[in-house]
C-alpha cells in the first residue's frame, strides 16, 4: 500500500525512480527479518534475568523451565539432560513431595511434577497436595484413606504407581501394587476399595447405643509377596506413562561398554561424510520383503538422548538380522563407505553405511576386554586399602591380565595474569606512583589481575604388569572400584 505513494511522492522531489525502486527492495529484504531496537533490548534484558537466573538459583530456575515445556515431553527430556550436565539431581514422582509442576524439595534436588504422568489430572494432584498437609503419607492404605477418591480415580492411582509415585512407601515394590492373587483384582485395586469403604463409614457416622461414633475396623488388604520388575521392566513402564525414562536409562547398566568400546554416538550418523572411511561402534523392528523377494529391515537404534533409523539389505540382512529384536541391546560396527558413482551424471551418492559386526551388549565386556590397569597415587597405598584391594580381586579371579600404574604426583601453583581491558571513564589507582610516564600511559587503559591455578603434575610413573593375578573383568568389579574410588583404564 505505502510503496505507490513512497515512489510518486519521492519522484516529484526529483529522485530517480530506479533508485528509489532500489531503496524499497532493501527495505522489504531488511523487514523480512528485522525487527526495532526496543524489541532487540526486550529480548536482551530478559536474556540477561534468565542468564542471572540459572547462575544464582539454578534448581529454581530449571524446575519453571522443566514446569513451562511439561506438555512438550522432549523437551522435558532435553532439560532433564541439562539438569544432569548443571549437577542437579532430578528426582521422580513422589504422592509426599511432589506438586502438580515440577518444583525444588528440601535437599535442592528437582522433583518431577505429578501433572506430567498421563492420567493424573490436577484434580487428583489437588487432593493428594491437600490431604498431606496433616501429615505425610505412611502407606497406600493411608493415602487411599485420606483422599478424594473421586477425583484421583483408578487410572491416576495406577499411573503414579507405575511412575513410582509410591516408592517412598517402605515394604512395598512397584511389582507389588500389580500383583494379581487369582481373584482378577490387582493389590492397588483393593487398596482403592478399602479406602472407598473407610471413607463411608467415616461418613455414615452411625451412633451406638452408649452415644459413641461408632467404629468398625476395616482390615487392611494383605500386601502380596511377589518378584520385583527388572530394571528394564520398571523403566518401560515408567516410559508408557511419562513418555520419558525417569529414574534412570537402560543403557545404565553398559556404561562401561559404551565409554571403553564405543567411539562414536549415533548423532554421528546425521552427518557421514567426516567419517567416510572409518569404522564407528555404537527398539522397535519391521522386517520387510523387496519387490525381488529379497528380505530387509528398517530397525530404530536408541542412544541416551537420540535414535537413527537404519535400513539393513542383502546380506548385511542375512548376517545381522537374529539381533533385530524388540528391547535387545545391541553393540553394532558400522564401516562408513563412499557413495557410489553414477556412471551417467558423474555424481556421487551419499555415504552409505556398512555393517560390519554385531553383537549382544551385554557380552561386549567379556569379548573385548583383556586387561584392566589401575592406577594408584603412591600417597594412597595404605595397608588397608592394599588389603580390601587384594580382596576384591581375590573374589573375582578370571583370565585377564592386570597392570599397576603407581605415580607420584606433584600439585603446583601457578600464577597466571589477566589482562583486562577498561572503558576510557574507569580509573586505575596505580599504587607505585614512581613509574615513569612511558610505563604509566601504557597501563592507562589497562587492569592486570594475578589469579593462582593449582595444577597436577605426575613426577614419577612406575607400570608394572601382575605375571600371576589374573582376574575377571567385569561389571560387578569395575563399579566396586568405582565405589573404592580407585581409577582404572581397560586395555
Amino acid at each position: 500500500k505505502m510503496k505507490p505513494k513512497f515512489v510518486e511522492q519521492a519522484s516529484a522531489k526529483g529522485h530517480d525512480a530506479k533508485i528509489l525502486e532500489k531503496i524499497w527492495k532493501d527495505w522489504e529484504a531488511f523487514a523480512s527479518y528485522a525487527f526495532n531496537k526496543s524489541h532487540s533490548t526486550c529480548y536482551a534484558w530478559i536474556a540477561y534475568q534468565t542468564a542471572y537466573l540459572k547462575a544464582h538459583y539454578p534448581a529454581e530456575y530449571m524446575a519453571a523451565v522443566l514446569s513451562n515445556n511439561m506438555n512438550d515431553i522432549k523437551q522435558v527430556s532435553f532439560f532433564m539432560e541439562e539438569c544432569k550436565r548443571m549437577g542437579l539431581q532430578v528426582l521422580g514422582p513422589c504422592v509426599n513431595e511432589s506438586f502438580y509442576k515440577f518444583t525444588v524439595n528440601d535437599e535442592y534436588a528437582v522433583r518431577f511434577g505429578m501433572g506430567a504422568i498421563k492420567g493424573v489430572g490436577s484434580g487428583a494432584v489437588a487432593t493428594i497436595v491437600e490431604n498431606r498437609k496433616n501429615g505425610k503419607y505412611k502407606s497406600i492404605f493411608d493415602l487411599a484413606k485420606r483422599i478424594d477418591l473421586r477425583a484421583a480415580n483408578k487410572k491416576a492411582i495406577e499411573n503414579l504407581a507405575l511412575a513410582g509415585g509410591f516408592d517412598a512407601f517402605e515394604g512395598t515394590t512397584r511389582a507389588q501394587y500389580f500383583h494379581d492373587e487369582g481373584d482378577g483384582i490387582t493389590f492397588y485395586e483393593k487398596a482403592i476399595r478399602y479406602g472407598s469403604k473407610f471413607q463411608e463409614n467415616e461418613n455414615s457416622s452411625q451412633v451406638s447405643l452408649f452415644g459413641e461414633a461408632s467404629e468398625v475396623q476395616i482390615a487392611e488388604p494383605v500386601v502380596p509377596p511377589c518378584e520385583d520388575w527388572s530394571t528394564m521392566e520398571k523403566l518401560a513402564k515408567e516410559k508408557e506413562v511419562v513418555g520419558i525414562y525417569i529414574s534412570g536409562h537402560p543403557l545404565d547398566d553398559f556404561r562401561f561398554e559404551m565409554k571403553y568400546f564405543c567411539n562414536a554416538k549415533l548423532e554421528a550418523l546425521k552427518n557421514l561424510e567426516q567419517y567416510v572411511g572409518k569404522t564407528l561402534a555404537f527398539g522397535d523392528v519391521q522386517r520387510r520383503t523387496a519387490k525381488n523377494g529379497k528380505e530387509w529391515a528398517s530397525f530404530n537404534l536408541e542412544g541416551y538422548d537420540e535414535s537413527f533409523e537404519f535400513k539393513i539389505f542383502g546380506e548385511d540382512y542375512l548376517n545381522f538380522h537374529r539381533y533385530l529384536l524388540p528391547n535387545n541391546f545391541v553393540y553394532f560396527k558400522l564401516l562408513i563407505k563412499e557413495g557410489w558413482v553414477n556412471r551417467d551424471t558423474g555424481k556421487k551418492t551419499d555415504p552409505r553405511i556398512q555393517f560390519s559386526d554385531a553383537k549382544q551388549l551385554q557380552d561386549v565386556l567379556g569379548i573385548f576386554a583383556k586387561r584392566l590397569i589401575v592406577l594408584l597415587n603412591i600417597k594412597d597405598l595404605q595397608p588397608e586399602f592394599i588389603h580390601k584391594l587384594s580382596h576384591l580381586f581375590n573374589e573375582n579371579k578370571g583370565d585377564n591380565q592386570v597392570t599397576f600404574e603407581v605415580m607420584e604426583i606433584e600439585k603446583i601453583k601457578k600464577l597466571i595474569e589477566t589482562t583486562a581491558v577498561l572503558e576510557e571513564n574507569e580509573e586505575v589507582v596505580f599504587e607505585d606512583e614512581n613509574e615513569d610516564l612511558e610505563a604509566s600511559e601504557i597501563s592507562e587503559n589497562k587492569a592486570v589481575q594475578v589469579t593462582e591455578v593449582e595444577e597436577v603434575k605426575v613426577v614419577t610413573k612406575l607400570s608394572m604388569a601382575s605375571r600371576k593375578l589374573k582376574i575377571k573383568i567385569s561389571n560387578e568389579l569395575l563399579v566396586e572400584l568405582e565405589k573404592m574410588q580407585v581409577n582404572f583404564k581397560l586395555n
